[in-house]
């Protein structure tokens, strides 16, 4: 039986899947016209990081960790928006790869909500 949490962690654990592909044809220098494609996908992230905010909540999850996940899916926007702006030329690696940790981080959020509305639901049983 599948339940909403549950589809946002797949949902979550496929976009972060498709983001890393994504990532390394750019970074090998492949695939530049998927950028697009890339921001629509990481929209879908921040997403997912709202429907598991609000999920967790419902479900007894730590209101923190839900307002950490909305305020990470807001400095997630303005990186990715602003990303090609910030140390542009030798030092731009360092961006990447704050950029990637920050989408890890973004998964690691839905899945931390899931995991605390679920233990207070076994709790309360």
């Amino acid at each position: 039986m599948f339940t909403s949490v549950m589809v946002t962690q797949y949902l979550a654990r496929a976009i972060l899947v498709v983001q890393l592909a994504l990532g390394i044809l750019f970074w090998t220098g492949h695939a530049d016209g998927l950028i697009d494609v890339h921001a629509v996908v990481g929209l879908l992230l921040v997403l997912t990081l709202w429907v598991s905010a609000t999920l967790g909540i419902r479900r007894g999850a730590p209101i923190p960790i839900a307002v950490l996940a909305v305020l990470w899916s807001i400095g997630m926007v303005i990186l990715g928006g602003t990303q090609a702006e910030i140390l542009p030329g030798a030092a731009h690696p360092v961006v990447q790869v704050a950029h990637l940790l920050v989408g890890i981080v973004a998964v690691g959020l839905v899945e931390a909500l899931a995991r605390a509305g679920r233990e207070r639901e076994t709790s309360a049983v």
